[in-house]
């Protein structure tokens, strides 16, 4: 599609909201509303559809990776700027409903075919194609014949329009049980289960699935810790095993028994601006993002397994200059607690993970400095060196991102939130 095309498409498409945006005055006739309210739902579903051919044509010739990106969900999330795991949604179901090329160069029809149709007819929606998709990927739709898989396929997209997406996510399951009449053989049985578990920094919500050795390993931690401490002790069960959960981590990090990351031993980084070090210290954060209360703070700041990092103070090597390429623990420090992980915005890698990149090349004449060097996890400092077209500064002493003009015309600069520090009352 030519730009003047995209242009004039563009501006249809403005036309369309605008006259859609006038049926939500409140002086149109309610029937009217609603009747809008469908078709922008209809509109919706051809954009998603619209967007996900594109995305598939995009892979198959090959445009992301010739532009320096090895992976396709990194490079939608760059240039639709939403978050890792919608864009790997969207690339998981351009793979699904969009024609693709064989290893061999033959060109392959969707995976499904009959889901694929509905979509693009606008009768289904990009949740209803998850669903659908998810279901026929399950360990039971796998056992079933060719046939009957495809059978089963074209059933659930026949029947998608006229159930909402969670409701054909429970048809879907009962459906590929029913043709699933064998049930899994006994060498099924024998597999290990995966373990998974989910934590939220931002929450502090916990939740995982744990096969039976690592359920009974983790109970045998918990259990020699959570006991009740004396009749005074009025925590509740949960209570007990949380904070017995928390003392093994302790315990852990104390003991160096774990494999170092970022080049040194595993410990808790206390980042602490200088003005609240001067008034008591009543607000700081960590590594990953939490902000601690103040008397975890205070307890932190006189506990040798904690490294204080004071924003703004002198008691960090903070210019090294051309002295040393390799970046010493201070200064290392120093770039984390500006950057908090990966600087790239959009990525939540964590200090552990990532390296330190120099802006200009210190073989070039570049500093050792912080104003010369940023936190990159190893994906995205390989990208950089990969020509992809994306460069960094550094703008009022903060990371920011310049995208190349095919992700974004205008060049606008990106930089992650900034780490907003909770001042606690004292108490």
């Amino acid at each position: 599609m030519s730009e003047n095309r995209v242009a004039l498409a563009d501006q249809a498409l403005q036309n369309g909201a605008g006259l859609l945006s006038a049926a939500a005055d409140s002086c149109t006739p309610e029937e009217e509303r609603v009747t809008a309210l469908s078709v922008c739902e209809t509109v919706t579903r051809r954009l998603e559809h619209i967007q996900i051919e594109l995305v598939a044509s995009l892979m198959r010739d090959g445009a992301f990776a010739d532009r320096g990106y090895r992976s396709a969900t990194q490079a939608l999330a760059d240039v639709l700027g939403c978050d890792t795991v919608v864009a790997r949604r969207r690339v998981r179901v351009a793979e699904d409903v969009c024609p693709h090329i064989s290893l061999d160069g033959q060109s392959l029809p969707p995976r499904l075919p009959s889901t694929a149709g509905e979509f693009a007819a606008g009768r289904i929606g990009l949740r209803h194609v998850e669903v659908i998709a998810d279901a026929m990927r399950s360990t039971a739709a796998r056992r079933l014949a060719p046939d009957v898989w495809a059978g089963a396929e074209a059933k659930l997209a026949e029947q998608a329009s006229a159930y909402r997406p969670g409701e054909l996510a429970v048809f879907a399951h009962d459906l590929i049980m029913l043709l699933d009449q064998d049930g899994p053989g006994e060498r099924e049985d024998d597999l290990p289960q995966a373990n998974e578990l989910h934590l939220s920094i931002r929450t502090g919500k916990l939740k995982g699935q744990l096969d039976g050795l690592t359920r009974e390993l983790l109970a045998t931690a918990l259990d020699a810790l959570c006991l009740p401490r004396g009749p005074e002790d009025d925590r509740t069960a949960p209570e007990r095993r949380a904070d017995a959960l928390g003392e093994i981590c302790q315990r852990v990090l104390d003991t160096a028994q774990l494999p170092q990351t970022g080049g040194e031993r595993p410990h808790l980084n206390v980042i602490i601006p200088l003005a609240e070090l001067e008034h008591r210290a009543r607000a700081a954060g960590l590594d990953f993002g939490t902000h601690l209360p103040p008397a975890d703070l205070r307890m932190l700041a006189c506990d040798a397994r904690a490294v204080p990092i004071v924003l703004g103070g002198a008691g960090q090597p903070l210019d090294v200059g051309r002295a040393r390429r390799t970046i010493p623990d201070g200064l290392r420090r120093a770039i984390a607690a500006r950057d908090r992980g990966c600087a790239k915005p959009g990525c939540g890698r964590p200090v552990s993970w990532c390296e330190i990149h120099h802006l200009e090349a210190w073989e070039n004449g570049g500093a050792t400095a912080v104003h010369n060097c940023v936190m990159l996890c190893r994906y995205h400092h390989r990208l950089l060196h990969r020509e992809s077209g994306w460069t960094i500064r550094i703008h009022n002493g903060i990371p920011e991102f310049i995208p190349p003009k095919w992700i974004d015309r205008t060049q606008t600069a990106r930089r992650k939130p900034p780490c907003l520090t909770v001042v606690l009352p004292m108490g």
